[in-house]
């Protein structure tokens, strides 16, 4: 419905501008369609129309400072919640993906966005898209590759409110195994190879190791998603009054950058931003 679709932009302005004002200069965005606007294909993912480049237009528009990124992926858009194409055994089809990856690519990178940010985690998927991004004049937009991306359980409260949970099976045929650590290296030098400008870790708390490893490796920006679960396990101590919400969110947020991150994608952000121009 055009009326809704217009009013969650506008909020997302709204709120955007609030995080902005308390000094968070980007942000990340995620679709997320309602159930009939789904299907097999994920075809929303590269709507030119569709919410996400909506949104990037608007938050340009409105806050043309703000640094905006947009997640790549299909599990928001697929009727089935996995991140690629499946063939008719119900496994994903790596390559048939990646053409849908670059559109969806493309749509956000003429929308607007600074960086475009594959999490899928298809092998091969950010030459792909470096290269459909090139060649329509678009090589100044940013890459950040989800290149270690674990098959974690601590993306449960995301995929509820996102409502991108399987419909069946899982995603560790193509997400990362959580007791692999030498395979990350591996995935962040590819996708450097294929033209990734930036690596990121998801999750950050459980795999500080992987962060540090990787700054060891890699002399370029690093990244760190601290997830819906880390997020969530804090909030949820802190309602119970177990613990100091400011004080540890802070303190997880330290670890994440003394093992060597950049950059730190957390739902925290607004209000850590506050707290340190008040330290």
């Amino acid at each position: 419905m055009p009326g809704v679709h217009q009013l969650s932009v506008d909020t997302l302005v709204a709120e955007a501008a609030e995080a902005w004002e308390s000094g968070v200069r980007a942000v990340i965005l995620f679709g997320v369609p309602d159930a009939h606007d789904k299907d097999p294909r994920g075809s929303g993912a590269h709507d030119d129309d569709g919410l996400v480049p909506s949104a990037i237009r608007a938050l340009k528009r409105e806050l043309p400072d703000l640094l905006v990124w947009a997640d790549v992926c299909l599990c928001e858009y697929t009727d089935h919640g996995h991140c690629g194409l499946l063939r008719e055994d119900g496994s994903v089809d790596n390559d048939a993906t990646l053409p849908l990856l670059a559109q969806a690519s493309l749509c956000y990178a003429q929308a607007g966005a600074d960086a475009v940010a594959p999490s899928d985690m298809m092998d091969g998927r950010v030459g792909v898209i470096r290269e459909a991004l090139d060649e329509e004049g678009l090589a100044d937009t940013v890459i950040v590759a989800y290149s270690a991306k674990y098959s974690s359980a601590f993306y449960g409260p995301f995929r509820d409110a996102a409502h991108s949970a399987p419909a069946f099976g899982d995603r560790r045929a193509y997400q990362m195994d959580p007791s692999n650590s030498r395979e990350a290296l591996r995935e962040m030098e590819l996708d450097l190879l294929e033209g990734a400008d930036v690596l990121m870790v998801k999750p950050a708390g459980p795999y500080l190791d992987i962060v540090a490893d990787a700054r060891r490796a890699f002399d370029v920006p690093l990244a760190a998603y601290q997830v819906s679960g880390e997020y969530s396990l804090i909030q949820a101590g802190a309602r119970l009054g177990w613990l100091d919400e400011r004080a540890v969110a802070m303190e997880s947020l330290t670890g994440i950058k003394r093992a060597g991150a950049d950059l730190i994608l957390t739902y925290f952000a607004p209000r850590a931003a506050r707290w340190l121009q008040e330290a």
